[in-house]
């Protein structure tokens, strides 16, 4: 079973409509957004989990809803862009002032964690970095 992944993102119609349309705080933006869509061999070599937990080079992690998908090759994930990949998304800008969006290195494992919707993503990330703001980092 493989380690790594390479994360690729992108916008798909049903996150641009939900999204331009103010819909980011409902569970149809949860559900289309909060995804892994992987290769189907690696999601069976998984054990095909309901969710599984990407956790990036520098240890940030999100839980999602994952499937498999016969269109995507061996090694690659890809999740729509929004809170959810951006949490894990590699944040080297290479001075252009946006991350990498495609190729960002992961790990992924099954996880019987909760799906955060964006709001309760948003609160939990919010007081992580309060607290690491309090603890004088």
């Amino acid at each position: 079973m493989r380690e790594e992944f390479l994360l690729n993102t992108g916008s798909t119609i049903e996150e641009g409509r939900l999204a331009k349309g103010g819909s980011k705080l409902t569970d149809d933006y949860t559900k289309e957004c909060a995804v892994c869509e992987m290769n189907l061999e690696d999601y069976l070599a998984l054990g095909s989990p309901e969710k599984v937990k990407i956790t990036s080079r520098d240890g940030h992690s999100v839980v999602v809803y994952a499937y498999g998908a016969e269109k995507l090759l061996s090694g690659q994930i890809f999740m729509p862009r929004a809170i959810w990949s951006n949490v894990v998304v590699d944040p080297e800008t290479f001075s252009t002032g946006s991350p990498l969006y495609k190729g960002s290195p992961v790990k992924i494992e099954p996880s019987d964690e909760e799906v955060l919707s964006a709001e309760e993503l948003t609160a939990s990330l919010y007081k992580l970095q309060k607290r690491g703001l309090d603890d004088g980092n």
